[in-house]
Formats: C-alpha cells, structure tokens, sequence
C-alpha cells in the first residue's frame, strides 16, 4: 500500500496545492512559491496531467516576474490543451481550466504591454466559456473577462 502513503497520490496532490494557495492568499507567497515549485519537482514531468496544470496554474501566480508568471501559465495551457492522441487530451477537467487560463495569459500579456497578445487570449476565454456550466465560478470568470476587456479598451487597438 505504498500508493496511498505516498505524497504525490491522488487527492494529496490537490491537496498541498490546495494548502499552498491558502498560504498565498493568506500574504504568504514566498511559502507557498517555495512548497508549489517543491511537489512540481516530485512530481516529475509522467504525473497526471490534470494536477500539473492545476499546479502551473496557481505556481504562476507566486511568482515576482511578469515573465516567470507567463512562462508557467503558457505552461498550464500546453498541460491542459494536450496533445493529439496524447490519453490527457480532451479531459473534461482540464478542458474546465481552459477560460480561467486564457483569461490569465491574457492578464500577463496585458501586464506586458503585449495588448494585441491580450486580446487574442481574451477572445479565447470567451469562447472557452461555454465549456462551463452557468455557475458563480463562470459568472466570476464572465466579469473579469469584462473587466480586462475595459482596461485594453482604455489602453487602445481592435477588440477580440
């Protein structure tokens, strides 16, 4: 029974992710910076695609660099979208992932000054949108689309 032992298992996985976006909520970013980049080097690059691009996801918002935040966001999304005839593609859990991290890639490009960069993301976490259901969490992502929307609109160019 060493599986279930084991830290990389399953639900622990989820669950140190969890506890290190706590951390990071909590003002404690260096921690959880330190615990996120610890499990993604045990978890090696044959983990399940699901928890690595959880783990990119929320890794990218701990870190300092505008650069460093794009690179592991970039990265959630190559986890997510997969590869064809690759078994991870088309999961319906990583598919759910989809609008939030194209709403973040489009949040570093704007950071960036990257705004065409921006609104092509931005356009692709609308159309991702469907994929979810008509809940608080696609109501959340839906206004911060819009909000963003209004910021590159400020900052000028074609809309997505």
């Amino acid at each position: 029974m060493g599986h279930r032992r084991g830290t990389t298992a399953g639900h622990g996985v989820l669950t140190r992710i969890g506890q290190a976006v706590m951390l990071h909520h909590g003002g404690d970013r260096e921690e959880a910076r330190k615990r996120m980049t610890a499990l993604w080097q045990e978890l090696g690059p044959c983990a399940d695609a699901y928890q690595r691009c959880a783990l990119a996801h929320f890794l990218a918002d701990t870190q300092d660099s505008p650069m460093e935040e794009l690179r592991w966001n970039l990265r959630a999304l190559s986890l997510a979208q997969g590869s064809r005839g690759h078994a991870d593609a088309g999961r319906p859990e990583l598919r759910a992932l989809l609008p939030a991290l194209h709403l973040d890639l489009a949040a570093d490009y704007a950071r960036l000054a990257r705004h065409p960069e921006a609104r092509w993301e931005l356009g692709r976490a609308r159309t991702a949108l469907a994929t979810l259901e008509d809940d608080p969490h696609r109501q959340g992502i839906r206004a911060a689309i819009e909000r963003l929307q209004r910021r590159l609109d400020r900052a000028g160019g074609p809309r997505a």
